[in-house]
């Protein structure tokens, strides 16, 4: 039964339009990711709105390759221009342009290719082989777990995207759950912080939030700034000689592994995989080597590029078996198949009969085509840069309308994207991070339903029960807990540390 879903779903997926979405969607991702300034958050969030009027399996094929293809874009400008195209590409920068002043720019590049197509194989791997184990372990996770579960998501991502500042996180994260219950509760239909306006009885779609506070925002911060850079003439080689890629074989599967593990973690992003395992890669790097460190490393770059695309794999797998994205780019993915009526978490599988299958190689198809897409758009990408910024950013502007209308197809849409992209103007002005907002608006209506359900099923029960016969929410708590105390006394010893 299994081998037959899988040859059914690789007939469909293997047709020629299949191919030819996917390539669409991998080259418009490519693209995307190396336009400075943008990100694959906003790649996702913007052209989710393409695939609205498409078919369920052609949607999935086209945002996986638009995942896939952005990911490994923000590179191209990294390397090049020493601007990250998306905010986990900056280790990738930092070692990379060094490396294209001493014009060996293509060279960087082919490596960075190589190693995300490594790294979405290490991702897809990993997620083929745990997700069966984890469909069976997210069956056990009931009201109770999916609360705490959901709340952990929240905590951790305020957490691993502040900094040294975990509260500022958190209260970004709180302000997002504000919006996430606007509208009415889904128990017993009370109107909650709608002021008499009917039309927040609907609540606030995240989609608009989403796409104001990942586009809008960082068109209103990066427009302002003056930042001429110049464009290398030679690209120079673009594919690395394979004994470049051997000499880093164990680099590539450390950083393979690190990249899937922070990618299941809810809401640390690729950029948290590329930054940490650059640092372990730094730290575990022969001493001839680490002296290249910052100067220009390709083991560096294999690190970094490897992490951040087996993110993918890595964070789809929250998604599909709980229903909680692994990270910003993985709740577009969600809500592409929320609009699908797709519903995913434990019961996947039996709703919907081999669309799992169908994912696994819809992700295989796009880092192939990814992988010949990315060497021959190289060259391309650097014409794409002699456009001003400011010519390039107003351009975006529109996609912004558009995307954030076509989720309802009312103009409502279109003014919480720009109230959402004003306020995130002012909180990355003051250094709130963005990422636990958009989170906690996804996982709020879970979080919220999921407690009042737990409550009315305890109502009778002890304390010393929920504690026993729920021992995933005992430990979920516990993993809370520590998640708060680590950000608020462990942030504080490390200061201490720093400063004696």
């Amino acid at each position: 039964m299994v081998w037959e879903q899988i040859v059914e779903q690789a007939l469909q997926a293997f047709t020629l339009y299949m191919l030819a979405v996917c390539l669409l969607g991998v080259t418009l991702g490519i693209l995307w990711g190396a336009m400075p300034g943008l990100s694959t958050t906003m790649a996702m969030a913007l052209l989710i709105g393409l695939s609205a009027g498409m078919g369920q399996n052609v949607a999935i094929m086209f945002m996986l390759g638009v995942y896939t293809g952005s990911v490994f874009g923000g590179a191209i400008s990294a390397v090049l221009i020493n601007i990250p195209g998306t905010p986990d590409a900056v280790p990738t920068m930092i070692e990379g342009h060094p490396l294209a002043k001493r014009g060996e720019g293509g060279l960087a590049l082919g490596t960075a290719i190589a190693s995300s197509f490594l790294g979405n194989w290490v991702g897809i791997v990993l997620l083929i082989t745990f997700i069966p184990a984890l469909l069976a372990l997210a069956l056990k996770f009931r009201s109770w777990e999916m609360f705490l579960l959901s709340i952990w998501g929240i905590a951790i991502c305020g957490s691993m995207s502040s900094g040294e500042r975990p509260l500022k996180g958190w209260i970004s994260g709180w302000i997002g759950l504000l919006i996430a219950f606007v509208g009415l509760d889904r128990i017993d239909a009370v109107p909650r912080f709608t002021f008499g306006v009917w039309i927040l009885e609907d609540g606030i779609s995240y989609i608009p939030i989403l796409i104001g506070l990942f586009g809008l925002t960082e068109i209103l911060r990066v427009l302002p700034q003056k930042s001429p850079y110049a464009i290398p003439a030679e690209v120079g080689r673009v594919v690395p000689p394979m004994s470049t890629l051997w000499k880093y074989a164990r680099t590539s599967l450390r950083s393979g592994l690190i990249g899937t593990v922070i990618g299941a973690i809810p809401g640390a992003g690729a950029n948290v995989a590329s930054f940490l395992s650059y640092d372990i890669a730094r730290r575990r790097a022969k001493p001839e080597e680490r002296k290249k460190w910052g100067k220009g490393s390709y083991e560096a770059i294999v690190s970094a590029e490897v992490a951040n695309n087996a993110n993918i794999g890595g964070s789809m797998l929250p998604t599909l078996t709980l229903g909680i994205p692994g990270n910003a780019a993985a709740a577009a993915i969600l809500a592409a198949l929320e609009m699908k009526n797709v519903v995913v978490g434990p019961t996947i599988q039996t709703h919907n009969p081999g669309l799992i299958y169908f994912i696994y190689i819809a992700l295989i198809i796009a880092n192939f085509l990814m992988y010949g897409m990315a060497i021959a758009l190289v060259r391309p990408c650097v014409k794409l840069f002699s456009l001003p910024r400011t010519l390039l950013l107003p351009l975006i502007i529109p996609i912004c309308v558009i995307g954030a209308f076509s989720v309802s197809l009312n103009y409502f849409d279109v003014y919480v994207m720009l109230v959402a992209g004003m306020v995130g103007y002012v909180m990355r002005k003051y250094g709130f991070p963005l990422a636990p907002m958009v989170l906690a608006v996804i996982l709020g209506p879970l979080a919220d339903e999921n407690l009042r359900r737990a409550l009315i099923i305890f109502e009778d029960k002890s304390v010393g029960y929920v504690l026993t016969e729920h021992w995933i929410g005992s430990i979920l708590i516990v993993v809370v807990l520590y998640t708060f105390y680590d950000g608020i006394f462990g942030r504080t010893k490390g200061k201490a540390a720093k400063a004696s």
